[in-house]
Parts: structure tokens; C-alpha cells; sequence
């Protein structure tokens, strides 16, 4: 039985979102996917390090190639009957610590543009000065110079991005692409 799989786009397409993913249907086991894994990254030539848990995996650039924008790669395994196999969804991106940094910038720049906005709005009412409503623009400024940043970061992290993908198509033996599922 052959896997289903997505049809296959360029690899130039693999980063086009945030956190880019994918989803493939194999006619293998959990058992077999996981000792696949564990054999390939128990190798010494093997250019990825990573843990494997009975349904997760997870796949990193090895600490002396990491960077602060070096991704990681989560892999989940599911029971599909329906479905005819088991579902290995992929999930790229940051750090953990890097990821809630990011979130949480966005959140307070976020919140504190709508409150600045508010009161600035406030003052046009009341016929004072809006003079928060140029910190709102700044506010936004800085939002989009973190995103452009995080955009930068993302880009510095592609090459070993496809690293990930490509060591997980090979362990598995099959190509697939990024899915927004």
C-alpha cells in the first residue's frame, strides 16, 4: 500500500507562513515510524539530533549548528482507520522560548496601541490635544519592525528548516509538502 500523500510544490514554497506544517497518511505503524526515527538519529553521520516518545518526536539542529532563529520540527503520530494508516502531522517552528517572546511583544504592543488609540480618540471628543495618537503610530511602527524581524529571523532559519524536512522524508521514505491544517 502506498502512502497517500499532498501533491509535492517546489521547496522554495516550504516557508511561506508562519509556522509552516504538514500532514501525511503512511500505511506504517506508530512502533515502526518511531524506530525509524530512533535508528536514524542514533546514527553518527546524521546531521539532526531529537527525542522520540511514543506518538511525538521531536527533530533539532544539533547545538553547535543552533542559532537563535534555529527551528524545530514536533512530529505527532495518530490511528486513522478511516484514513487507512496512521497520520504523521509535522509542525515547524522557534524555540519554545522564542515563540513566546514573539507572542508576548505582540500582545502587549497590541494591547497598549489600542488603549493609547482609545485615549488618543478620547481626546478628540473631548477637544483636547490627541497628541497619544502619534504614540499609537509609533506603537504601530514598532509592531510591524518586530514582525519584519521575526519575518528576518524566519528566513535565517530556512535552510535549516529543509534540513528538518529533508531528513523526515527520508526517514519515512516519502515526500510530502506544507500543509495550513
Amino acid at each position: 500500500m502506498q502512502p497517500s500523500i499532498i501533491p509535492k510544490q517546489e521547496q522554495a514554497q516550504l516557508v511561506p507562513h508562519v509556522r509552516p506544517r504538514f500532514r501525511v497518511v503512511s500505511p506504517l505503524t506508530k512502533e515502526d515510524i518511531e524506530q525509524r526515527f530512533q535508528e536514524a538519529l542514533e546514527k553518527e553521520d546524521v546531521s539532526i539530533i531529537g527525542r522520540v516518545n511514543p506518538g511525538f518526536i521531536s527533530l533539532f539542529i544539533p547545538h553547535e549548528d543552533q542559532h537563535y532563529w534555529s527551528p524545530q520540527l514536533n512530529i505527532t503520530l495518530e490511528h486513522s482507520p478511516e484514513e487507512g494508516g496512521r497520520i504523521i502531522r509535522g509542525l515547524y517552528g522557534p524555540r519554545p522560548a522564542v515563540w513566546t517572546m514573539f507572542v508576548f511583544f505582540y500582545f502587549f504592543l497590541g494591547l497598549a496601541t489600542v488603549f493609547v488609540t482609545i485615549i488618543g480618540l478620547s481626546n478628540i471628543t473631548l477637544g483636547q490635544n490627541p497628541w497619544q495618537l502619534w504614540l499609537a503610530l509609533g506603537l504601530v511602527v514598532l509592531l510591524s519592525s518586530i514582525y519584519a524581524v521575526s519575518r528576518f529571523g524566519e528566513r535565517l532559519g530556512r535552510d535549516q528548516m529543509v534540513r528538518l524536512h529533508n531528513f523526515t522524508e527520508n526517514v519515512l521514505g516519502i515526500q510530502f509538502e506544507d500543509t495550513h491544517d
